[in-house]
């Protein structure tokens, strides 16, 4: 499909080690459904949890680096805005786990490599043992089947993801530290004239003797930002294999340079059972 878009450069990206699309071990992605009946898997007998609970997920993914927003045109002239990711050295298979030996089935992916000493000696180790360069990110993808996945692999993205799918991105939204009721959650403000001594305060909390206290979870003043969040459901505009980015429509969680776990959308009835 022909488009025609914006010429924007990133010089710190090319200068990184990108990805090579012709791997060692290639592979073709398939959209896992996750059983039915439950998302509850029983441990192994050596395990001390009878439980593990994870979130399944619909498919293999890559982790990315948020690079900033920009508009897209596409071949009508319409304009996209979109989020660019980029790819830096990395998203390469570090464990297959199996239930078997772990109690549930999951693949854990690397991504971006650093130095030897900016890592823990138990995470070198465990690195080492895969055959694995050193990486700051380690991350599970659980999935109902790991066959031809196996150590060392590298994941390319657009091996896994074309333009036009849909994909949740996570990630950790901006910090905004200590605020208000007004700003966390959207109050309305009093008069600020007419002799009104409420501006923006918070108000009335509760009663008085009755119940004595104030009830947990109410809407008050406090930290605000810095959690994690997915955005679900979002296009791929755009895939560059020359500067090794992707386009996503829409706003990503976080600020420049914030990590992005990138996964196939989960739509039920397609690659989700409507049970």
């Amino acid at each position: 499909m022909a488009m025609a878009m914006a010429v924007v450069s990133f010089p710190s990206l090319l200068n990184k080690t990108t990805l090579s699309s012709s791997s060692s071990s290639l592979f073709t992605p398939t959209f896992l459904t996750p059983k039915p009946s439950s998302l509850l898997t029983k441990s192994s007998p050596n395990s001390k949890r009878s439980l593990v609970v994870s979130s399944m997920e619909a498919g293999i993914g890559v982790m990315g680096s948020k690079l900033g927003m920009m508009s897209f045109f596409e071949a009508d002239g319409t304009v996209v805005p979109v989020t660019v990711v980029g790819f830096r050295e990395g998203n390469i298979v570090t464990q297959v786990k199996t239930l078997a030996t772990d109690g549930y089935d999951a693949v854990q992916i690397g991504y971006r490599r650093v130095r030897d000493k900016k890592l823990t000696k138990p995470e070198t180790g465990h690195l080492q043992k895969a055959g694995v360069i050193p990486l700051r990110h380690l991350q599970e993808f659980r999935l109902t089947n790991v066959e031809g996945f196996e150590t060392n692999q590298k994941l390319v993205f657009d091996e896994i993801f074309k333009e036009g799918d849909l994909v949740d991105v996570a990630g950790t939204t901006i910090g905004k530290g200590f605020q208000g009721g007004i700003k966390r959650h959207h109050f309305k403000r009093g008069q600020m004239t007419h002799g009104s001594k409420s501006h923006r305060a918070l108000g009335s909390i509760g009663a008085g003797t009755t119940p004595g206290r104030v009830y947990k979870g109410k809407k008050m003043p406090g930290r605000m930002g810095g959690t994690k969040t997915k955005i679900r459901k979002l296009k791929i505009v755009k895939v560059d294999k020359d500067l090794n980015v992707v386009m996503i429509k829409g706003a990503l969680p976080g600020k420049p340079g914030n990590l992005l776990r990138i996964t196939p959308a989960k739509i039920v009835g397609v690659n989700i059972p409507k049970n």
